[in-house]
């Protein structure tokens, strides 16, 4: 019988839609899923039409279960803020509204800790020239979206690539990181 068990680690992140967050991390080896769903409101099982009338307070975003033998928190970190604009209060580009603002939704006191060096880290940059807005939280309930919005990058590609948000983050984070 074999006593060794794979950790698994658990991030989750709101940035803007969560269609744009799953590929951006589902690359990396060590990343085993991405799953798009809702997190930080105060409703019970939200629907996607919940979340986004903004009457539920949750945020759009991802879970990402990983194996921190092959990558680390620190890791998906940087990922992720190559792929927000952390200093839009409202939304992200052209999706507006409470639903779409970003957050770090931390697990435990490491990932908290990690989460502001990293934070901390960007503002040093000077990359942005508007201050980082994107709030560090603790995790409550993850609630995945609908079956129809997992990987929909991958499952409706012509439709994803030709979304005016789509263009306008990639337009963006080209200018920003290259």
């Amino acid at each position: 019988m074999n006593s060794s068990k794979m950790t698994t680690g658990k991030a989750t992140f709101a940035g803007g839609c969560f269609w744009c967050m799953v590929m951006p991390f589902d690359v990396y080896e060590g990343v085993i899923s991405v799953i798009s769903g809702y997190i930080g409101g105060h409703l019970e099982n939200p629907s996607y039409e919940d979340v986004c009338s903004g009457s539920s307070g949750h945020y759009e975003a991802v879970e990402i279960l990983f194996d921190p033998e092959l990558i680390s928190y620190e890791e998906l970190l940087t990922i992720y803020w190559q792929q927000v604009d952390p200093t839009d209060r409202a939304g992200q580009f052209s999706d507006r509204g409470t639903s779409y603002r970003t957050a770090i939704f931390y697990h435990d006191e490491k990932q908290l800790h990690a989460a502001k060096a990293s934070l901390a880290d960007l503002e040093a940059s000077g990359r942005f020239a508007r201050p980082i807005v994107t709030e560090i939280l603790p995790a409550t309930t993850f609630y995945p979206a609908e079956e129809y919005h997992q990987n929909y990058a991958r499952r409706q590609a012509e439709s994803y690539a030709s979304d005016k948000a789509v263009i306008e983050r990639k337009q963006f984070l080209k200018g920003i990181w290259g």
